[in-house]
């Protein structure tokens, strides 16, 4: 981990795709050392700025730069050491075991013709133990269950050791439990390690209960960013959503609670 975790910004950002533009003439700012979840309804293009983010895909227009540097213009194995994404569903190699999966999270750190290091070999053991699979290293992924299987790929991404850690949709397909589970996971990365951790995600009411910094947007591009409480109000969800709802304390947690009416 450096010193000092590094700002990603989107300045006059605009994405889309032939004959379909998604976002225009965005700037954010995503808080260094933070949990942040990206929220909005379907098509308003969540997983295009994350995307956009990762470098995955070139902007129409305007820039995103991690630490004040135009992404387009750092090295992909120097930006691979300083930024890590989790796409949406990835698909593991038929028959890989979770040590293996995880492994391949070294490669950004590991010359062409580099052999096997002790770092690599303690980076994917700390990786494992962070999220409680090290007892099943040799397990086949294919054998895992669901949370199981996205807590392997979550530790592929730490053995990347990357300062941030990019996901897209990280608890679709996963039943509740699951999903709380990977949700305490990701915040527990943040607050251990100072690990920033960026994800779509579309529980609201989750979202606010794990997350420091919300982004939500809505058909018109961005409708708020800030704290929970800031950012779940009932204007802000009839805009995003065109939901009418109450918005109340979750009693457990105190986080904003969205109730549809």
């Amino acid at each position: 981990m450096s010193a000092a975790p590094e700002e990603l910004r989107a300045e006059g950002l605009s994405l889309g795709y032939p004959g379909r533009m998604v976002i225009r003439d965005l700037d954010l700012t995503l808080p260094p050392g933070r949990v942040t979840a990206i929220l909005g309804p379907n098509g308003c293009g969540k997983s295009t700025l994350l995307r956009a983010c990762a470098r995955l895909i070139a902007p129409l227009a305007g820039r995103v730069t991690l630490g004040g540097a135009d992404l387009r213009r750092i090295d992909s194995r120097a930006l691979a050491r300083r930024l890590g994404i989790l796409p949406q569903q990835p698909l593991a190699p038929e028959g890989i075991t979770v040590a293996d999966l995880v492994a391949r999270g070294r490669a950004p750190w590991r010359g062409l013709l580099a052999g096997w290091s002790a770092r690599d070999a303690e980076a994917v053991d700390r990786a494992l133990a962070a999220v409680a699979m090290a007892g099943l290293r040799d397990r086949p992924v294919a054998e895992l269950s669901g949370g199981q299987r996205q807590r392997v790929w979550i530790a592929l991404a730490l053995a990347q050791e990357t300062d941030m850690v990019l996901l897209d949709e990280p608890t679709t397909w996963l039943d509740l439990p699951h999903q709380i589970e990977v949700l305490r996971l990701l915040q527990r990365l943040n607050r251990e390690r100072g690990t920033t951790v960026i994800s779509v995600l579309h529980d609201l009411n989750l979202a606010a209960r794990h997350s420091d910094h919300l982004v939500l947007l809505g058909p018109e591009g961005l409708v708020a960013e800030g704290p929970p409480a800031a950012v779940l109000t009932e204007p802000a969800l009839q805009r995003a959503f065109g939901l009418a709802a109450r918005v109340l304390p979750d009693p457990v947690s105190a986080t904003p609670m969205v109730v549809p009416l």
